[in-house]
């Protein structure tokens, strides 16, 4: 049975008379990958700071095995963290900066001894593939390397809980993928409970046992990386987590949906009748049929070939949708495409729309949205 070992109640959070965190409820079990994924300015970095003592809740309370430690100091709570920048000490080499928290005394803990400190420093340095680098150099490491340095120097103290901010931001696309398999393999080694941050889905969908998705100050949802990308509770969710097709329904009663001029079978229930809705498809949902068999109809306006797929936009009813596919089309072609009834994710209108984007459809101003610079001073 699963331990609770961190739990945040009725979290609130203010900077300058900017809300950043609002009624925010949490707990993260003991031994748990658990991620706070969502973009710039949602709230996890704050979320973050305040399970590790840098930061105070303006209201709530943080318990820690189910005692109260908001007046707890970082250096007296059983949590290490690793920045996005590690933090390294540039003028010890790789032992020394790893050494440095068990030669650090702390009030009521006995001092080790030089053999203790090189035994657990040799550990820590076969745990991150780092064995033979003792005498290096800082500034003579990779980017990846001086992250393992960073990390074994968190974990060298055994503590309960490992804080990770975005420390993989820094590092190339290679690379990131390979410290990911890298980090997750650490942490089922040690059973110690790591705690992400990262505004990137594809990382939290990979490394998580759990993932939280916020927006606004807020947890959208909360669960397994696959109920969250296959079952979003709301259009930010769907949107932010992979592509979809979000559009405006309307629900014709319990088990069936109204979009795009006509009706679905759904496996979606407890609606009132007419009520509008949001309509979520994946792109990879959707089937190319022959136009005899088709539910809907569109017309191929762009394909790109992504390798082991197409990505196709197809215009129906003059909605833009994204759909990915095996099947070679035409620019131009008119083509069949079909849904089946559990690709079809109805949910209440999302508070969101307008805010992060137009969840009414795919659309070609979609596109532009990630280029859109949002400020990143209240993360």
């Amino acid at each position: 049975m699963k331990k609770k070992l961190i739990e945040l109640k009725d979290i609130c959070k203010a900077f300058d008379g900017e809300q950043i965190l609002s009624h925010v409820d949490l707990y993260i079990n003991d031994h748990e990958f658990i991620t706070l994924l969502g973009p710039s300015g949602c709230g996890k970095t704050t979320t973050l700071r305040i399970i590790g003592g840098f930061e105070s809740p303006d209201q709530g309370d943080v318990f820690f095995n189910g005692e109260r430690i908001n007046d707890v100091p970082p250096y007296k709570r059983h949590v290490n963290t690793v920045f996005q920048r590690y933090a390294l000490f540039p003028h010890l080499n790789v032992f020394e900066n790893i050494a440095f928290g068990l030669r650090v005394k702390k009030p009521g803990v006995a001092s080790l001894s030089k053999e203790e400190i090189v035994a657990k420093v040799t550990e820590m340095l076969k745990l991150v593939n780092l064995k033979g680098f003792e005498r290096r150099r800082i500034d003579t490491l990779s980017g990846g390397q001086q992250q393992r340095v960073a990390i074994a120097r968190a974990l060298v103290n055994q503590p309960k809980v490992l804080l990770l901010d975005e420390p993989l931001a820094a590092l190339d696309l290679k690379l990131r993928k390979d410290m990911q398999k890298e980090l997750k393999s650490i942490q089922k080694r040690t059973g110690i409970t790591f705690i992400y941050v990262t505004h990137d889905q594809e990382e939290a969908l990979s490394m998580s046992d759990t993932v939280v998705v916020m927006a606004d100050g807020r947890i959208q949802q909360i669960g397994t990386p696959v109920d969250i990308y296959n079952e979003p509770k709301n259009a930010f969710v769907a949107d932010f987590i992979g592509e979809s097709n979000i559009l405006d329904g309307i629900m014709e009663e319990d088990y069936r949906v109204r979009f795009s001029g006509q009706s679905f079978d759904c496996l979606d229930a407890g609606f009132e009748a007419k009520e509008p809705v949001d309509v979520v498809i994946r792109p990879e949902d959707v089937d190319i049929v022959p136009l005899d068999r088709c539910m809907l109809t569109g017309k191929v306006t762009s394909i790109t070939f992504k390798g082991d797929y197409y990505e196709i936009i197809t215009d129906v009813c003059g909605f833009k949708w994204m759909i990915e596919t095996s099947d070679a089309v035409k620019d131009g072609e008119i083509v069949g495409l079909s849904i089946d009834p559990d690709a079809i994710h109805v949910m209440k209108k999302s508070e969101y729309s307008g805010k992060y984007g137009d969840y009414s459809t795919y659309s070609e101003e979609a596109e532009h949205l990630s280029d859109v610079d949002v400020e990143e001073d209240a993360d």
